[in-house]
């Protein structure tokens, strides 16, 4: 499956953006840590997340689910912070190594788009980052990355 290669554990480089959409050009760089295994017979998966943020650890989950029909992933993400609230799935497919999902979300209560990418660097390494569009997808502004390593036994 599509994301078979994420599966197992990773120490994780992040780099966040201050502030979303407003011309902000200033990041935070801090660590992490993931474990992904396969549910659902092999059609999902579940990451577990360790965010090691300057204020603090914050736990948070990824759920991914294949629809075997239309060929998309959904992915949700559970943040520790609001354990009563799951972000809007993002969904899409894998093009050869990299993987486009995308979503119709608000922030600050304003309309705009996400965008994850999935790129399967090699069997040790893979990206992921986020973007949010304020213009319908013309234009993006990537505001989150993690740089995925796998972990040694």
């Amino acid at each position: 499956m599509d994301f078979d290669f994420i599966i197992g554990d990773w120490t994780v480089n992040h780099r966040r953006l201050n502030e979303r959409l407003c011309g902000c050009d200033t990041w935070t760089e801090f660590k992490g840590r993931s474990s992904t295994r396969k549910i659902l017979d092999g059609f999902g998966n579940l990451e577990d997340n360790v965010l090691y943020f300057p204020g603090g650890e914050v736990r948070a989950a990824a759920i991914r689910s294949y629809d075997s029909a239309s060929r998309t992933w959904a992915i949700w993400w559970l943040d520790g912070r609001a354990p009563h609230n799951l972000d809007a799935p993002v969904v899409g497919s894998f093009c050869e190594d990299v993987g486009s999902f995308y979503a119709d979300d608000f922030l600050d209560g304003k309309p705009i788009k996400v965008r994850f990418l999935w790129k399967k660097k090699s069997v040790n390494a893979a990206t992921w980052e986020q973007a949010f569009s304020a213009d319908g997808g013309t234009s993006w502004e990537t505001n989150w990355t993690m740089e995925f390593t796998r972990s040694v036994a």
